[in-house]
C-alpha cells in the first residue's frame, strides 16, 4: 500500500502532571526532514523521536510539536525570585535611560520573563515517559492518515492508467487507417498531376512513410510503463521516486506520438494522453 507524504495528526492527554499534546504535520519534500518543537525540559527526547520518525517515514518535511501545560495545584503560591527581578529592573532602568523612555513595564509581562517566577522542579521522568508514549500514538494516527490518502492516490492513478490503455488501443486502431489514407492521397496527387508512378517506387515511398508514421514502438513502451505503474502501486515499500521516473517516460512516449501524428484523431489521442500523464505526475509528487 502506498502512502502519501502529506498527513496530519493531533493527540492530547491530561494527567496529574498536566496536559500534553502532540501535533504532527507533513508536506512534500525530496528527502526526510524531521523538525521538532519541544519545551526545553523535553529536549532529551529528540534523539529517540527522530529515530521513531525515521523508522516509519522515508520522505517528507515532518513538523512535530509538543505542547505542555503544567497543572497548578490548588492553593499553590506564586514564588517570585527577588534577585532575578532586581536584575531585570536594573536592566530595564538602563535601557530606559539610554532611550529616554518614561513608561513603566507592564507587571504581567515582567512576570512572564524567564526566571522571574520560580517553578517547582518535579521529577520529569514520568512526564517524559508519558510524552514519549503519546508521541507513539500520534505517529500511529499520522501513518493511518497517510495510508488513507495513499489509497485515494492509488485509485486515482489506476483510473488514469485504465484510460491511457484505452487511448493506446485507439491509436493502434487508427494507425492502419492513417497509413492507407496517406497512400490514397499520394495516388490522388499523382493522378491530379498526370504523373504515372512505378509500383516499386510507390511501395518504397509507402515503406518510408510507414516508418516515419509508425507509433507501435511508442505504444508498446507506453503499455510497458503502465504495467510498471500498476505493479509499483501494489508494493509496500516507498515508490514515489520510481513513479516520478515512470511519469517522465510516459510523457516522453506521448510527446513522440504527438510529433509523429499527421491525423487529427491521433493528435487528439496524444494530447489526451499528455493531459492524463500530467494529472498523474502532479499526484505522484505527493507519494512517499
Amino acid at each position: 500500500m502506498i502512502k502519501s507524504m502529506t498527513g496530519y495528526a493531533r493527540v492530547e492527554t491530561t494527567g496529574e502532571n498536566g496536559r500534553l499534546s502532540w501535533e504532527i504535520r507533513a508536506v512534500n519534500h525530496r528527502y526526510l526532514d524531521a523538525q521538532f518543537k519541544l519545551p526545553e525540559e523535553f529536549r532529551v527526547l529528540e534523539p529517540d523521536l527522530r529515530t521513531a520518525i525515521g523508522a516509519q517515514v522515508s520522505r517528507g518535511k515532518v513538523e512535530c510539536t509538543l505542547r505542555y501545560q503544567r497543572e497548578i495545584a490548588v492553593g499553590e503560591q506564586i514564588a517570585v525570585d527577588a534577585q532575578r527581578l532586581a536584575q531585570l529592573r536594573t536592566a530595564l532602568d538602563f535601557v530606559a535611560e539610554q532611550l529616554g523612555a518614561t513608561t513603566a513595564p507592564e507587571p504581567m509581562r515582567v512576570l512572564g520573563f524567564p526566571g522571574v517566577v520560580r517553578e517547582e522542579r518535579s521529577d520529569l521522568a514520568p512526564l517524559i515517559g508519558e510524552a514519549k508514549a503519546l508521541f507513539a500514538q500520534a505517529l500511529d494516527e499520522f501513518n493511518r492518515a497517510r495510508a488513507s490518502e495513499g489509497e485515494r492516490l492509488a485509485q486515482f492513478l489506476r483510473e488514469r492508467c485504465d484510460t491511457l490503455q484505452v487511448l493506446v488501443a485507439d491509436v493502434r486502431t487508427r494507425y492502419p487507417l492513417v497509413r492507407d489514407q496517406w497512400l490514397e492521397r499520394l495516388r490522388q496527387r499523382c493522378a491530379d498531376l498526370g504523373v504515372e508512378v512505378e509500383p516499386a517506387r510507390l511501395a518504397q515511398e509507402l515503406a518510408l512513410a510507414a516508418q516515419r508514421l509508425d507509433v507501435e514502438e511508442e505504444m508498446s513502451r507506453l503499455e510497458s510503463h503502465l504495467q510498471e505503474v500498476a505493479q509499483a502501486i501494489k508494493r509496500k515499500e516507498p515508490i514515489g521516486r520510481k513513479l516520478d521516473f515512470l511519469m517522465q517516460e510516459l510523457n516522453r512516449e506521448a510527446n513522440t506520438t504527438s510529433s509523429k501524428s499527421q491525423d487529427a484523431d491521433m493528435t487528439r489521442c496524444a494530447v489526451d494522453m499528455k493531459v492524463l500523464i500530467e494529472q498523474m505526475r502532479e499526484q505522484v509528487q505527493n507519494i512517499e
